[in-house]
């Protein structure tokens, strides 16, 4: 007959067996807290296309692109490359060119404007004056000798208004005989100027 003390002891022994130690939701292939590696991705970062074109600004007149000193084109860019960087015929338009060339424009217009608003203040001194006179020998009834040229109205303006006229800016009738004339001078592409001639016999 086994003994009592001996009988008592098998269900304690088999409660904290080795085999039922270990939680039944763990992995039998895998320790607690062990994380698994994944392998690493592989990166391709796609490169930009190659520029074949350049915006730039032309320094002097080319011939094998058609533009003029000035114009802004868009090139090829190994024609940039090449040939109009190494002999500074083009530069890249870049912002900052850009930005120059816009304020260079300004003044130009800036400068065109003060020069047509000074022709036009010349222009309205030259028509508020009055008439120019200008004697001629008298000849036979109201005829003059000789013609009334540029070159005599040039000399009544410098004398009278002390101010130079460039003689090829002025256009004067054909004039024969006394009476009242009027003369025009291209003081500027958008200006003329009517003068006003009385021609008499002295």
């Amino acid at each position: 007959m086994a003994s009592p003390s001996c009988a008592s002891t098998l269900p304690w022994t088999a409660a904290f067996s080795p085999s039922s130690s270990a939680p039944a939701s763990a992995p039998a292939s895998s320790p607690r807290g062990l994380q698994t590696r994944r392998a690493p991705s592989l990166v391709i970062v796609a490169q930009g296309r190659v520029k074949k074109y350049r915006q730039v600004i032309l320094m002097d007149d080319i011939e094998e692109v058609g533009g003029k000193k000035g114009d802004t084109m868009k090139v090829r860019a190994g024609f940039y490359r090449n040939f109009l960087l190494p002999k500074g015929k083009a530069t890249l338009l870049t912002p900052d060119v850009l930005k120059e060339m816009q304020l260079e424009q300004e003044r130009i217009d800036a400068e065109k404007q003060r020069v047509k608003e000074e022709a036009q203040q010349l222009a309205r001194v030259f028509e508020t004056i009055g008439a120019f006179k200008v004697p001629r020998k008298g000849g036979k009834g109201n005829q003059i000798f000789g013609s009334v040229t540029s070159q005599d109205l040039v000399d009544i303006i410098k004398s009278q208004l002390n101010r130079d006229v460039d003689k090829r800016l002025v256009e004067v009738p054909d004039i024969r005989e006394v009476g009242e004339y009027v003369a025009e001078i291209k003081l500027h592409p958008d200006v003329t100027a009517k003068v006003r001639l009385t021609v008499y016999a002295k």
